[in-house]
């Protein structure tokens, strides 16, 4: 559906990470909510932890704008989608304002998402080591690409009254307006680890007061009424409004016109033969401490598709939830809580009897780890011959990928853009039927395809393929007609 979209918007950059995007950002959402808009949260590229903040920042669910993964094309309809009847829209941005994809120029860069959306764009300048410096340095990223409108700069990490007069200064002078000087302020940094900040879930309480102490110091610090202005000064746009029931239309249409069909065997294994009639699975989607990595659209489709969606914490549940028939494991921190994952015998037993039942299973990344049989020497679900471990180094990056196998997932062929981002290992990286071939940047095949389970280190975005979720929500509904006494269990 087609709509002129007027919601003010601001994109948060910066020079580079680090600068304090995710501080302002946060701060800013959590500030302006305080004031009663209703703020819709959003962050470029792929990360699932800083939408967490921002979540807990606005109440409302932060959603991910990837020009990569997704496509330049769904940039603006998924925006549009999540800021629908807010007020203002803040969009933080990943890496330094003009950082992409490897080798791929502009694209899925914070600048490529501000010119998708037409936003304007405030540069958070980390000030602690330089003082009329600052003016060329924005200077050079204000005219590096015209068709980025930057429209004033946040002062971070400011040293003193005096400190602070000199940036203003050569500011002024480069023509350049400052809305907002922050000091120095460690006491309300989030803590971080070996992939970023802490997420949400494993410190609601320290995070609420973190993102209230982001609120008062951007409140303090910042020009909130020209920020706004800024924010309103966006022009519409005009483009099409995601929606998880159209994208699933356009889905089975674009399967009709002739896209690959899935395999005959896969649905003979699902129900018997022939295709799985109409029904409603119940899909477990896993959470809590441990699972905190999922996309918000993900549910949304699932749900669009006909499934009913249940979370539960594999911390604390000794058991599916009731009527469970089918399963989604996302990514999270497996590795920091493995020894109470263990501790867990009952819920790892009943992950195993689920998956020997044939039930759909999608793991990403942590997912995967759960599934192998052991996580740094301690027993995981066993549901995979594979052991996994800690390692030293980061595997980060965008991928190309394309599934090599029947899958409750996707058919052999489907193409899906994705990401790694982990510092786990796990031998055997892939299954006698592994899970996706890798064609950029390199040619590797990674994952396992087992039964009624996938398993795979790379996250992907379904609103990017959304036949992935009817597939999936069609499994889950075959599984459920199979068992019609709700067991999910032979």
């Amino acid at each position: 559906m087609s709509a002129r979209v007027q919601v003010p918007r601001l994109v948060i950059a910066a020079p580079s990470s680090g600068s304090g995007k995710t501080t302002v950002a946060t701060g800013l959402m959590a500030a302006f909510a305080e004031r009663g808009l209703a703020v819709s949260p959003h962050k470029a590229g792929p990360d699932y932890i800083d939408p967490g903040y921002h979540a807990l920042a606005t109440g409302r669910p932060g959603r991910n704008l990837d020009a990569f993964m997704c496509g330049p094309e769904l940039v603006a309809p998924l925006f549009a989608h999540g800021a629908a009847g807010c007020d203002l829209a803040v969009v933080e941005g990943v890496m330094g304002l003009y950082d992409g994809a490897a080798g791929r120029g502009e694209l899925a860069s914070t600048a490529h998402v501000a010119k998708l959306l037409r936003a304007p764009v405030v540069l958070v300048v980390d000030a602690s080591s330089q003082s009329r410096s600052v003016a060329a340095l924005v200077h050079g990223f204000a005219s590096f690409d015209p068709q980025v409108r930057i429209g004033g700069v946040i002062l971070n990490k400011v040293g003193s009254d005096r400190h602070e007069a000199m940036l203003r200064e050569a500011l002024e002078e480069a023509g350049m307006p400052v809305l907002g000087v922050l000091r120095r302020a460690p006491q309300v940094s989030a803590p971080s680890r070996h992939l970023g900040l802490v997420p949400v879930a494993e410190r609601h309480t320290d995070a609420l007061s973190s993102v209230r102490a982001l609120a008062d110091q951007v409140r303090a610090g910042c020009d909130l009424e020209s920020l706004l202005a800024l924010a309103r000064s966006a022009p519409p746009l005009d483009c099409e409004v995601w929606s998880p029931s159209e994208a699933l239309r356009a889905a089975g249409a674009t399967r009709a016109a002739g896209a690959t069909p899935a395999p005959p065997s896969f649905e003979a294994r699902r129900s018997g033969g022939g295709a799985p009639e109409a029904g409603r699975g119940r899909i477990a989607v896993a959470g809590g401490p441990a699972f905190t990595f999922s996309y918000a659209e993900h549910t949304e489709l699932l749900r669009a598709a006909g499934a009913e969606v249940v979370t539960f914490d594999p911390l604390k549940d000794e058991a599916l939830p009731e009527h469970t028939t089918a399963l989604v494991i996302g990514g999270g921190f497996p590795e920091v809580y493995a020894h109470d994952l263990a501790a867990n015998e009952p819920l790892r037993k009943a992950v195993a009897d689920l998956a020997a039942a044939g039930a759909p299973i999608a793991a990403e990344c942590a997912g995967l780890l759960y599934l192998a049989r052991s996580l740094d020497g301690k027993p995981m679900c066993g549901v995979l011959d594979a052991d996994a471990r800690m390692s030293d180094r980061l595997t980060l990056g965008y991928r190309e990928a394309v599934a090599v196998s029947d899958s409750v997932l996707a058919a052999p062929g489907t193409r899906l853009r994705g990401h790694e981002f982990h510092r786990t290992v796990v031998e055997p990286s892939a299954g006698p039927s592994p899970a996706w071939g890798f064609t950029h940047p390199e040619r590797r095949v990674e994952g396992f395809v087992a039964g009624g389970v996938h398993a795979s280190y790379l996250h992907t975005h379904w609103a990017a393929e959304p036949s992935v979720a009817a597939r999936f929500a069609a499994a889950a509904a075959a599984q459920a007609q199979a068992h019609p006494d709700g067991t999910g269990r032979p």
